[in-house]
């Protein structure tokens, strides 16, 4: 019989990485236990997103598409500009780190996304945010 210990702080997890025409994305999330509350089926994480730009060429953040995904599938979108109100230009070699977050009403989920960048220049790409698990200690893993 295993048992849950209390958690003291933000339950931290992995970091998940992808790197897109020389801009890195990383991102870390961190079950918030303070702001969830299990029996109100609310569950909160924050995540902290470092962008960093490994190329020769500046770049802006415009836009923001994320795909936020629950335990039973059900997918919520999420667009808008810029990233906690601002939209960064990244020279090179620069980097550029915000904390958000996200609520479920499940106690796991999968977040991934992508942002709009602009060149000098005008042209236009998107980049990979990678996918990330949201894993809070109120769900059981079942393996098949």
């Amino acid at each position: 019989m295993s048992r849950r210990l209390p958690l003291t702080g933000p339950l931290q997890t992995s970091m998940y990485e992808k790197t897109t025409r020389n801009i890195s994305v990383s991102v870390r999330p961190y079950y918030l236990e303070e702001q969830s509350s299990p029996d109100e089926e609310r569950f909160v994480w924050a995540y902290k997103v470092k962008l960093e730009n490994r190329g020769g060429e500046t770049v802006q953040l415009m836009h923001r598409h994320w795909r936020i995904t629950d335990k039973f599938g059900r997918l919520q979108e999420v667009k808008g500009p810029g990233v906690i109100g601002e939209q960064p230009v990244l020279k090179p070699g620069d980097s550029f780190e915000y904390t958000s977050g996200c609520p479920l009403g499940t106690p796991s989920g999968i977040m991934a996304g992508s942002y709009q960048m602009t060149t000098t220049g005008g042209e236009n790409f998107d980049i990979e945010i990678p996918a990330f698990s949201l894993d809070s200690p109120h769900d059981r893993a079942i393996i098949n």
